[in-house]
């Protein structure tokens, strides 16, 4: 191969590993992402929608926080949306489980704040 022939394919690779990597930024991303979102919870879902984009995640939470603070607001009924900010990493949801009906999985590392109350703006519906 001739150098100009060996350039452009070497910058098509790197063109091609540089939009590989700019996917969806929150799954697989590692650092700590605060959200604010509507939170809902029951025998078979534990799911989020983020206020700002309107995208549903499943829910795990790892700072056992989050399930107990929703219990402690007495619904009666369960699924009901609360309002929550919440500090998390987004990971690849398993396709084997429930949550492969998700893009993402929200992994909940530090709940920051959960009310009944929904505030006006883009999470009030």
């Amino acid at each position: 191969m001739n150098t100009s022939k060996i350039l452009i394919v070497v910058v098509l690779a790197f063109v091609a590993s540089f939009v590989a990597c700019q996917g969806d930024k929150k799954a697989g991303d590692k650092k700590p992402a605060v959200v604010k979102g509507l939170y809902s919870f029951g025998p078979e879902l534990r799911s989020f929608i983020d206020c700002e984009d309107n995208s549903e995640y499943w829910v795990i939470d790892s700072a056992k926080t989050l399930e107990l603070a929703y219990v402690n607001l007495g619904f009666e009924k369960p699924y009901t949306p609360v309002y929550i900010e919440a500090e998390c990493k987004f990971v690849k949801s398993d396709t084997a489980l429930v949550t492969g009906d998700y893009d993402s999985t929200m992994v909940v590392t530090k709940l920051l704040k959960i009310s009944k109350q929904i505030p006006d703006g883009p999470c009030a519906q």
